[in-house]
C-alpha cells in the first residue's frame, strides 16, 4: 500500500483534486483513478484530478482528468487550482512567483498570480488564447431548437456551445446536458447591467458545476459577438452559480481572471 499525499481546491465552487505525478506508480490507470477519488459519495469528491508533470520550460505541465476519467484539454478555474497548488509545492519558474507559465494539452498557458488578505486564495489572470468557431455537436441538428435563437460553437482548447436564452432558470440544463454530452453546454441570460452576463452550466465528463471558467471565456466572447454585451465593454462579468469571474475579450482572444482556494491536505492510500 502507498500514502499519496493530493491537496484540494476549488474556483468559484469548481473543486479539483492534485497530485504529483511522481507520487503515483507507473503502472497506474490514471483515469480509473479520478473517477475513484473525484466520486462524490465513495470517494474524495471533486469535478476533477490534475497531475502535476516536469515540463521543461514551464513551471509544470498540468494533465486534467474528468471525474469520469475522461481527459480534458483544458480548465479555467482547474489552472487556477493547478498554479495555486505549485505555489504551495514550492514550484516556481526562475525567482518569480508572479507569473507561471503552465503547460496544457490546449497549449502554453500564462498565469499571473495576484495574493489576496485570505491566506487560503490567491486570485489569477490566465492569458486563455484564441477562441475560435467548431463545428455544432453531432446531436445538435436533431434538438430543433429555434433557429433564431442566439448559438455559438465555439473551443479554447475544449469545445463548447453556448446558447442565449430569456431565464436561465427556467432550462432542464441536465436533460440537454446530457444530449449535448461531447461538449461543454453554457447557456447565457443577459443582465440589466450591460457589462454582465448570467450563466449556468453543464461540462462534459462531469455535469452540472458551480462554475466554468472556460465556459465563461465562451459566454463572454459569444455575447459580444450576439451585442448582448456592447462592443465598448471591454471586461465582461460572468455571473455563476459559484461566483462571478471577469473575461477581457477582444476580437479573438480572452483573458480571465478569478479566485482560487485551497481546502485541504488528503492522504490516500493507493
Amino acid at each position: 500500500m502507498t500514502i499519496v499525499e493530493l491537496t484540494k481546491h476549488h474556483g468559484l465552487g469548481n473543486d479539483f483534486l492534485v497530485v504529483d505525478s511522481d507520487l503515483l506508480p507507473d503502472d497506474l490507470d490514471r483515469g480509473a483513478l479520478a473517477r475513484r477519488l473525484c466520486d462524490r459519495h465513495r470517494g474524495l469528491g471533486a469535478d476533477g484530478l490534475m497531475i502535476i508533470h516536469d515540463h521543461e520550460g514551464c513551471a509544470a505541465r498540468m494533465e486534467l482528468l474528468n471525474a469520469d476519467g475522461s481527459p480534458a484539454a483544458m480548465s479555467g478555474n482547474g489552472i487556477r487550482c493547478f498554479a495555486q497548488a505549485l505555489l504551495m509545492r514550492g514550484i516556481a519558474e526562475g525567482d518569480s512567483v508572479d507569473v507561471l507559465r503552465i503547460m496544457t494539452a490546449a497549449g502554453e498557458r500564462a498565469v499571473e498570480i495576484h495574493q489576496t488578505d485570505d491566506a487560503a486564495t490567491i486570485e489569477a489572470t490566465v492569458s486563455m488564447g484564441a477562441v475560435v468557431d467548431i463545428d455544432p455537436p453531432a446531436a445538435w441538428a436533431g434538438l430543433g431548437v429555434d433557429p433564431g435563437r442566439p448559438v455559438a460553437h465555439l473551443s479554447l482548447g475544449n469545445p463548447h456551445t453556448v446558447v442565449g436564452v430569456s431565464e436561465i432558470d427556467a432550462v432542464d440544463l441536465v436533460g440537454l446536458g446530457a444530449q449535448l454530452s461531447e461538449v461543454n453546454l453554457e447557456i447565457v441570460e443577459p443582465s440589466a447591467d450591460p457589462s454582465t452576463i448570467l450563466m449556468r452550466v453543464h461540462e462534459r465528463g462531469v455535469g452540472i458545476t458551480e462554475a466554468c471558467g472556460t465556459g465563461a471565456c465562451a459566454a463572454a466572447f459569444a455575447a459580444r459577438r450576439w451585442g448582448l454585451i456592447p462592443d465598448s465593454v471591454d471586461e465582461v462579468i460572468v455571473e455563476m452559480p459559484g461566483g462571478s469571474v471577469t473575461v477581457r475579450v477582444n476580437e479573438t482572444q480572452v483573458v480571465l481572471r478569478g479566485p482560487a482556494t485551497h481546502i485541504a491536505r488528503i492522504e490516500v492510500a493507493l
